[in-house]
């Protein structure tokens, strides 16, 4: 990872992660900050696209997500059978090559959260938020006092172990996690205006798919009705200063419209789709070629 006076390399909008010690002149002090990157690239208006990940168990998935042009991992932990140094070790990963590491926890009581942020991942997004009450919670898992009730320790995986003063860590970690709370269901819809106006709150994310199943219309994508919805949310969404995010609708012109509705915020696909869209192409390309072959081909 990067530090002062090194140069950031950049991944379509997304820069490495900076880590800086600067000491102000005639003092001792140091002031340290921790720049999530995807967090900058969402607050200057760019698209910030991430991949969900739920099948790769090493470090290369936060390269080979890269590589392809993501901007952020979104390590699934509520439908994916995952452990905690598994997930660590995806972190470092991420926050070696410049992606940010995210991680979908089990509900906003998930008792991992703060030993996840505590090991290098640097945004959890917590599923199915239907009230207010539930997005404080999740607020008060990630955030330190005052805005919520994270614990402290020391020697943390994203200044490098450095010794930090926690004076100094707690606003950089504070600026840098980043909380996304997914609106999946009718009441959380409805309670929209309340739970975007909770503090510490970064991103709305929509759930589309199972937003549509809670609503008794799974698969329907592009129906008038969720898609009202929808734009409820991203509206209430962006007058209370948050970023509006959307998953699950894989259909590009509706995605670009969500984009120009104002999310920011854009989970492609799984690295499991990803696969067997790419290996049903190639063995389907071959079968087809196969058949088609003459008669003698096998002699």
């Amino acid at each position: 990872m990067p530090w002062a006076g090194m140069t950031p390399t950049t991944n379509g909008g997304a820069r490495l992660p900076e880590f800086e010690f600067r000491k102000e002149e005639g003092s001792m002090a140091g002031t340290v900050t921790a720049e999530n990157p995807v967090k900058t690239m969402m607050r200057a208006g760019k698209v910030a696209l991430g991949m969900n990940v739920r099948l790769a168990r090493s470090g290369d998935i936060a390269r080979i997500a890269r590589s392809s042009g993501h901007d952020f991992i979104f390590i699934d932990t509520q439908h994916s059978l995952f452990n905690l140094e598994t997930i660590g070790h995806i972190a470092q990963a991420a926050l070696g090559c410049g992606i940010a590491p995210l991680v979908r926890v089990r509900s906003c009581d998930d008792p991992d959260v703060s030993v996840l942020l505590d090991n290098g991942v640097t945004g959890i997004v917590f599923p199915d938020i239907s009230t207010a009450d539930e997005a404080r919670r999740a607020v008060n898992r990630a955030k330190f006092p005052p805005v919520g009730r994270r614990s402290v320790v020391g020697g943390y995986a994203i200044f490098d172990y450095r010794a930090v003063p926690v004076s100094e860590a707690v606003p950089a970690l504070q600026d840098n996690t980043l909380v996304a709370c997914m609106i999946e269901n009718p009441a959380g819809v409805e309670n929209i205006e309340a739970i975007a106006a909770v503090e510490g709150i970064d991103v709305i994310h929509i759930g589309i798919n199972d937003l549509l199943t809670a609503m008794g219309k799974p698969g329907r994508f592009g129906d008038a009705e969720a898609a009202a919805a929808i734009d409820r949310v991203i509206t209430a969404t962006l007058r209370h200063g948050k970023i509006a995010g959307v998953g699950g609708d894989r259909h590009l012109p509706r995605q670009m419209e969500y984009i120009r509705r104002g999310a920011r915020f854009i989970t492609t696909n799984s690295e499991i789709a990803f696969i067997m869209a790419e290996a049903s192409r190639v063995t389907g390309e071959l079968r087809q070629a196969l058949g088609s072959g003459s008669p003698d081909l096998y002699k």
